[in-house]
């Protein structure tokens, strides 16, 4: 069962100013692996992650319509937290989702997306790793 824990909630919504952003995996439509620095990573609700993608252009959002496979790394070495979270991505056009996303993303980041045209990043969340273990699967 997955249920997003009140730590990991904390320690992403806090991962871009505790110099920790969280490195992002996909895989393009030609199969090419793909890594990237999100500090807008967070927890939506117990099952899911979310990322506000400031260019709806990118190449991370026409991925997951070919591949939703999607992975997540967070680490903070002065904290000693980390966990990976695999699961499914998917773009959500609906407005309160959009907006969720988007407000609870840090302010530096929203500043760089003022007009919102970001997309918003859903992932539902198959496992999470914690030291080489896995702690929660769907």
């Amino acid at each position: 069962m997955i249920e997003l824990t009140d730590e990991i909630r904390e320690a992403l919504s806090k991962a871009l100013s505790d110099r920790a952003p969280v490195v992002v995996s996909y895989v393009d439509a030609g199969g090419q692996p793909h890594l990237s620095f999100r500090g807008t990573a967070q927890v939506l609700n117990k099952e899911q992650l979310a990322i506000w993608v400031r260019n709806p252009e990118g190449g991370i959002v026409g991925a997951v319509a070919h591949n939703p496979r999607i992975a997540l790394l967070y680490r903070n070495a002065e904290t000693r937290l980390s966990w990976q979270f695999l699961g499914r991505g998917a773009i959500v056009d609906d407005p309160t989702v959009r907006a969720t996303v988007y407000d609870h993303s840090p302010e530096v980041e929203r500043n760089q997306d003022p007009e919102r045209k970001g997309k918003a990043l859903v992932i539902d969340v198959d496992q999470v790793i914690q030291r080489g273990q896995v702690v929660m699967r769907r």
